[in-house]
């Protein structure tokens, strides 16, 4: 059956929960999307980008507000097709985050006269490696249409909005030593217990708590991959640890890395930084997030971790995260999501955009 636009938004969840769309296999949900907002939506201008759907009006509002929700998921687990017991729904996708894409798309077929213009982008390959994403794609080549003055991703939040994210970066910290046969070890010089004064660093290490837009952004180092060793009976003359920084986002990726290289000054080993990406800023002063938040009760707090309001804060516009599911029952195999938040995230986000 097609998808019902106008019908009940956990009725809409479940019918997109059913439509398998693991990362790089969304064509045929995007193309019932697309049918959906064709048949059952007016005013809007709908394209097709691959397998990204989008659609917004051109009313003349004061300010427009983006609505952005990705369709892939993680791949199944068994937990399809969806299932609904006492209240909770069930299956692959319904926290992260086809509760959030139902919504969404029940908002923009029923809000007659919205107070802001609305852009919908329904996108593809969240799941995946970011050189994949969706988003990035029309980033690169509908750019016109990520223009907004605040963006809500439908991220699972529960029912809060989590406001701007944390941003992350990788580093390598590699201990060089002499090898050595283990009954001999003082002819040897030990990699791996050089990397204990790391540790120790890591270890005492007293995090950062900042707080922006009244959120809290708790900052995080650690150690989360450790590489050493030859053999059983040899002194090792390399080792390595890999640590992650999840830093606030008033830090640019390069002052993150500095401090990084501050934290472990004077140490004998070589830090490479691997992999990063830039936080964002919540926003949540400019007068369409500010709205926002008026309409959610004051319901904020940051996000932890790094999500895709990244990229539109890179643009300069306020982001939020903002979703029924819970975030902690996301990609799990026991997968789902409360029914009363999916109507709750409606009658909030309507209030929104009716003004």
């Amino acid at each position: 059956m097609a998808l019902d636009l106008h019908g009940d938004p956990i009725a809409l969840t479940a019918a997109l929960v059913d439509i398998p769309s693991e990362s790089r296999n969304e064509r045929r949900i995007a193309d019932e999307i697309e049918a959906a907002l064709r048949e059952q939506t007016s005013g809007f201008e709908i394209v097709r980008n691959a397998d990204a759907v989008l659609a917004r009006t051109n009313l003349g509002r004061p300010s427009r507000v983006l609505l952005a929700g990705h369709t892939d998921t993680v791949p199944v687990a068994g937990n399809l097709p969806s299932r609904l017991a006492d209240g909770v729904l069930h299956g692959c996708g319904t926290s992260d985050m086809k509760s959030g894409d139902a919504v969404f798309l029940h908002l923009v077929a029923t809000v007659a006269e919205p107070a802001h213009d609305i852009t919908l982008v329904m996108y593809d390959c969240e799941e995946i490696e970011a050189a994949a994403n969706g988003l990035g794609r029309i980033e690169r080549e509908l750019p016109a249409w990520l223009q907004a003055d605040v963006a809500i991703l439908g991220e699972p939040s529960g029912g809060y909005i989590e406001a701007g994210c944390q941003g992350t970066l990788r580093v390598v910290i590699t201990a060089a030593g002499t090898r050595a046969h283990s009954a001999r070890s003082w002819l040897g010089d030990n990699a791996i217990h050089k990397l204990g004064a790391v540790l120790d660093r890591l270890s005492s290490y007293q995090a950062r708590n900042v707080d922006i837009d009244g959120c809290t952004y708790r900052e995080g180092l650690s150690a989360v991959r450790i590489d050493g060793g030859i053999a059983g009976n040899v002194i090792p003359d390399a080792a390595s640890l890999t640590v992650n920084f999840r830093f606030a986002p008033d830090r640019t990726v390069e002052a993150a890395t500095a401090h990084v290289h501050e934290v472990f000054d004077g140490l004998d080993v070589d830090i490479e930084l691997t992999d990063s990406a830039s936080g964002a800023l919540p926003g949540l002063t400019a007068p369409a997030a500010a709205a926002l938040v008026e309409a959610a009760g004051g319901q904020v707090r940051a996000k932890y971790g790094w999500t895709d309001v990244a990229r539109f804060a890179a643009l300069g516009i306020p982001a939020v995260n903002y979703g029924p599911g819970d975030p902690n029952l996301a990609h799990r195999v026991d997968e789902r999501v409360d029914t009363a938040a999916i109507t709750a995230a409606t009658d909030m986000l309507r209030r929104f955009l009716t003004g």
